[in-house]
């Protein structure tokens, strides 16, 4: 699912993964949670995310400022799962933290902007 479109600027959180063969640790469970939590965090827009086949993921986060993430990195939970993460589920991941000063949606109506402009 597509997450709504937030008035310009926002910053996104593209963290982008590589999982392990391994399955047994409560990845999902963990996964679930973190996006509950998030959701709570002051500053937090919404989240889109997408795996394949191959263990290849993709969840983009959007906030309202730096603070904002920069508060959800250094939240207790989060944390604890970051560190989860490196010792059990991935191979590789990056997290990228872009300001976010255009955007633009299609829909069967057409092409929309909000913002900035162009």
């Amino acid at each position: 699912m597509m997450a709504s479109r937030f008035p310009t600027p926002y910053y996104a959180v593209v963290f982008t993964s590589l999982r392990t063969a391994d399955d047994g640790h409560d990845y999902g469970a963990a996964a679930q949670r973190m996006i509950e939590l998030a959701r709570q965090q002051s500053g937090f827009l919404g989240v889109e995310s997408a795996r394949d086949e191959s263990g290849l993921g993709i969840t983009v986060s959007y906030w309202t400022d730096e603070l904002a993430i920069r508060a959800w990195r250094q939240h207790a939970e989060h944390a604890e799962v970051r560190e989860q993460g490196r010792a059990c589920w991935y191979q590789a991941f990056s997290t990228r933290v872009c300001k976010v000063e255009r955007d633009y949606s299609f829909q069967a109506q057409g092409i929309q902007e909000l913002g900035n402009g162009g």
